[in-house]
């Protein structure tokens, strides 16, 4: 009987075992995305360089880095490393690419230099707001593909971004005075312009909108102290009333018994 349970156990600890190595080994390439801008105006150069770390580590000693971009005037710089030095380079001016990795070669670093114009904006949005693929990476073995990393960024015309800011401020004004229906229309309109790429009619209405956001505002803080000094006033009369009982009564002759 002991030993049935000494096997069970050492088959448990086994289990175990192999688990923690799986889970420790598992994922071990990392991707370090360089320095991405929050947002672009159209056309506006954008640089960015990303990070391939162990590329060989829990992968097949060859395999493909497939990236791709929606920015335009596209210069991809793809360099392999080994301890910081350069094993491998490749340069690439299309909106895709595909490179060959084979650990025969070395490399424990790739490095992927991306430069290009921020792109027009197809569909305006205000919300979502309108954004590009500035770069999608995938690891490729024989016919599996896999996503590697993936970023976007917001991009922006003069105009379109005027009338964005004109919107939130719209917003933010009919926050602050708790909501205000005709406000709210007129921002929903100013958002339906903006959509159809009207910015400056987009603009004109999230301004009245704020005007009336705030108006409504001012109004309902000029009814409150109004209604303030009302009630200040009938506490006074109160008070004034009551001072008045009182020595009205003090002033009364005492009764003779």
């Amino acid at each position: 009987m002991s030993w049935i349970r000494s096997s069970k156990s050492a088959a448990l600890v086994a289990l175990l075992a192999l688990s923690l190595v799986a889970v420790g080994t598992a994922g071990a390439i990392s991707v370090s995305p360089g320095e991405v801008p929050d947002e672009s105006q159209v056309g506006e150069t954008v640089t960015t360089t990303v990070t391939v770390e162990d590329p060989f580590v829990d992968m097949n000693d060859q395999w493909a880095l497939r990236g791709s971009t929606e920015l335009t005037n596209v210069s991809w710089t793809v360099t392999v490393l080994q301890q910081g030095e350069e094993v491998d380079q490749a340069s690439y001016g299309e909106q895709s690419f595909e490179q060959a990795l084979n650990a025969s070669n070395g490399g424990d670093t790739v490095e992927i230099e991306l430069t290009g114009d921020t792109p027009a904006i197809e569909n305006y949005t205000y919300e979502p707001v309108e954004t590009y693929t500035l770069y999608d990476f995938d690891t490729v073995q024989g016919s599996s593909t896999s996503d590697l990393n993936e970023t976007s960024v917001h991009h922006y015309t003069n105009a379109s971004k005027d009338a964005r800011e004109a919107i939130d401020d719209a917003n933010a004004a009919i926050n602050e005075s708790g909501g205000n229906d005709q406000a709210e229309e007129q921002r929903d309109r100013a958002i339906s312009a903006y959509e159809n790429g009207n910015f400056g009619n987009a603009e004109s209405l999230a301004g009245d909108a704020q005007s009336q956001a705030e108006q409504a505002q001012q109004s309902a803080q000029r009814n409150q102290t109004i209604l303030m000094g009302v009630g200040a006033l009938v506490v006074l009369a109160l008070i004034g009333g009551g001072i008045y009982y009182w020595r009205s009564n003090q002033d009364e002759p005492t009764k003779l018994q």
